[in-house]
């Protein structure tokens, strides 16, 4: 009896398994609930943003490392010149990667939770602009000016749109003071003051970070 019972509870599993849904970036469930929509988000970013974070961790303590023991040096060389740095801190400041809860508020605001043009087209999760005609891209639908194109970056996975958009965070001239707050500090909420120039509306972007961090409780994932 408790052999049949195993078996049964074990089927059940399986079975709530297979009924799990599977999203995809590119489809919009139909009649979508506010629940649905967030559930849908989280299992399409939660693994890209955690997974690129652990190997952007893994990079910072080892050129951290080699910084220390004085070892590396070509690689370090290397790494300057892609993140536009001439001194060790600097470089330590563009490589020290912020926590997931940050990324995914930021992703969820930028992308609608995830049902933008951009990122259902493009797996472009954060609306980062082109100006490369030769880079994968696809246009807004809205003109500057009324007459200018504006082209987003097409990326291939999110993974890669998340990539790109800690690269920009670590090297961009405007996020200057927020590699400082990020290099200072691992409070999620001293470090978001440093983000008024990523929107043009300022320091109430910054609250609405906040905001979306703690309604969602969002630093579960870091």
């Amino acid at each position: 009896m408790r052999y049949i019972f195993l078996c049964l509870l074990i089927s059940l599993n399986i079975f709530a398994l297979e009924i799990k849904p599977l999203y995809k970036a590119s489809v919009i469930p139909k009649n979508m609930t506010v629940k649905v929509k967030k559930e849908r988000f989280f299992a399409l970013m939660v693994s890209p943003i955690q997974k690129v974070h652990k190997e952007l961790l893994v990079e910072f303590q080892d050129v951290k490392s080699s910084l220390k023991l004085g070892i590396n040096q070509a690689r370090i060389e290397v790494l300057k010149k892609e993140y536009k740095v001439t001194s060790d801190k600097a470089l330590l400041k563009a490589l020290k990667p912020h926590s997931p809860s940050i990324v995914l508020a930021q992703a969820a605001m930028e992308s609608a939770w995830a049902t933008s043009r951009f990122f259902r087209q493009a797996n472009n999760v954060f609306g980062m602009w082109s100006s490369n005609k030769n880079q994968p891209r696809i246009a807004a639908g809205e003109k500057r000016g009324g007459t200018k194109t504006i082209w987003l970056r097409k990326f291939s996975s999110l993974e890669e749109s998340v990539r790109e958009y800690y690269k920009v965070m670590g090297r961009g001239r405007a996020y200057k003071n927020f590699r400082e707050y990020r290099y200072d500090s691992n409070d999620v909420f001293i470090i978001i003051n440093g983000l008024d120039k990523y929107s043009e509306i300022g320091k109430k972007y910054i609250k609405e970070l906040g905001s979306m961090i703690r309604y969602n409780k969002l630093m579960k994932y870091d």
